[in-house]
């Protein structure tokens, strides 16, 4: 018996005695609410740590100080998208911008980095998420490009994935993001780039 076989065994005893007209949507779901505590400036120095154990740049600044962060991490960006909607306040000068605006698969892939802003990161596990509404991109603009910029501000952060899940539309579509796009799949070499940014840089503002 296989691995697999275990498995669909263990779900077929667990559905046995479900109706089969029963379906998903009957069943009431009943969460236990996630931790509510204030995060503290030491959970935003966790943050940063988590995200760059993942081989991704952080850099940490004040509000006032957010443009001028941003350019010598644009430096090696000669094209830079920008989602159509993204504040003109964080766009640097520098890079030939790009308003992405339904770019075809072509004209992204010439692209060499993305600006976006995020929903919010979780500091137990370094992720950020976007759901891709303004200043976010559509998911394609932000799994093209090599770089990925990405600005968060730290009362975006939140402790865990129980209270990102709560704080996130269910009907938006989702993208989390844990460090730079990388697989070991292939003779178990790390090899980065393949399903997404090769390089991720996080402002984390606050």
């Amino acid at each position: 018996m296989t691995a697999r076989d275990v498995v669909l065994a263990r779900v077929r005893r667990a559905l046995r005695d479900v109706p089969p007209e029963e379906t998903p949507a009957d069943v009431e779901v009943v969460r236990s609410g996630p931790s509510t505590a204030p995060l503290t400036p030491g959970h935003v120095e966790l943050f940063a740590e988590r995200v760059a154990q993942y081989r991704a740049r952080v850099v940490r600044c004040v509000p006032d100080d957010l443009v001028a962060t941003l350019v010598p991490l644009l430096e090696d960006v000669s094209t830079l998208l920008v989602p159509f909607d993204l504040p003109r306040g964080l766009r640097p000068a520098g890079p030939r911008h790009i308003e992405d605006r339904q770019l075809p698969t072509g004209e992204l892939d010439a692209v060499d980095g993305v600006l976006t802003t995020a929903r919010l990161g979780i500091v137990e596990t370094g992720t950020i998420v976007l759901d891709h509404g303004p200043g976010q991109g559509r998911r394609a603009a932000t799994l093209v490009p090599d770089i990925h910029v990405c600005v968060l501000w730290a009362d975006q952060l939140v402790a865990g994935v129980p209270e990102a899940i709560v704080n996130l539309d269910p009907t938006r579509p989702h993208t989390w993001i844990s460090g730079p796009s990388a697989t070991s799949d292939i003779e178990l070499e790390r090899v980065e780039g393949v399903h997404g940014p090769r390089t991720l840089r996080v402002v984390l503002v606050g």
